[in-house]
């Protein structure tokens, strides 16, 4: 009777055989993994709905950048031998009809382009590895790090004007481009890339009709269209009639703007600076 019941007595004393032991026990394990199964979807459900990082200057200042690039682009591309020194996706196609000999192509401008830009993502990599922790100061240093960059690429178009200088200007311009891309990407704000569109348009069509879209998201990333084409328009204003060095003086300006912006955030201590 007692070994059908689940007992047994040894010397007079009962005790449970191992099964209902085990069974006890996984009972009690999966109430544990539950109730962190039910914390974790909690916490991650607090996560989306209440959402947001804190994001402080940075987005105004990620939009002065997407601006940079607009006027960038459009040196390269008008000036600069139809290459582009921000977006590589462009720049690789340019380079495979550079290579089969379609007119109008720099084969040595978008293979110095790609070149310097992915140095210079490497570059940006090495700085958000010492100071990715602090969103400020990334900032600073990745900003600062373009204003020379593109100071130098100035300098280089007032010292060489023409053709010596085009491949030159391409690797520093993509340089600058490339430590962008790279704090970008670890500043992580939604929607602010500040060198490509294709996902930010994609939200824009692909989100309008959505339940949970918020006007924040979709008002950023207007914004990020309307300041990339703002700084298109400018910088191709400014190259067309007035020529390359005023382009470039505009965006060496604007990158002073960033940097220094970024450098009186840092002042202060906030939520929005935590990596």
């Amino acid at each position: 009777m007692c070994r059908r019941a689940g007992w047994s007595s040894t010397n007079g004393t009962s005790t449970q055989f191992r099964r209902p032991a085990a069974a006890g026990v996984a009972a009690g394990a999966a109430g544990v993994a539950g109730q962190a199964d039910a914390r974790g979807m909690t916490s991650q459900t607090a996560g989306i709905g209440t959402g947001a990082k804190p994001q402080g200057p940075l987005p105004s200042l990620l939009l002065v950048l997407t601006v940079v690039t607009g006027v960038v682009d459009a040196v390269s591309i008008l000036r600069l031998g139809r290459v582009f020194v921000a977006n590589m996706t462009g720049n690789v196609v340019f380079s495979a009809f550079a290579l089969v000999g379609a007119p109008g192509f720099s084969l040595s401008a978008s293979l110095a382009a790609l070149g310097g830009f992915l140095v210079g993502a490497l570059g940006g990599g090495a700085v958000t590895g010492r100071l990715g922790q602090d969103r400020g100061l990334l900032l600073r240093a990745g900003a600062a790090a373009e204003l020379i960059l593109v100071a130098g690429a100035l300098a280089v178009t007032a010292g060489l004007p023409g053709a010596a200088a085009r491949d030159g200007i391409a690797a520093l311009l993509a340089l600058a481009m490339g430590i962008q891309n790279a704090v970008a990407r670890r500043l992580a704000v939604p929607d602010l890339t500040t060198t490509v569109l294709t996902m930010t348009l994609t939200g824009i069509a692909a989100d309008v009709r959505a339940a949970n879209h918020g006007r924040a998201g979709l008002g950023r990333r207007v914004l990020a269209v309307a300041a990339m084409f703002a700084g298109a328009v400018g910088g191709a204003l400014l190259v067309l009639h007035a020529g390359t060095a005023p382009a470039l003086g505009l965006a060496t300006g604007l990158l002073a703007m960033v940097t220094a912006g970024a450098a009186l955030a840092v002042r202060r201590p906030g939520p929005w600076r935590a990596g």
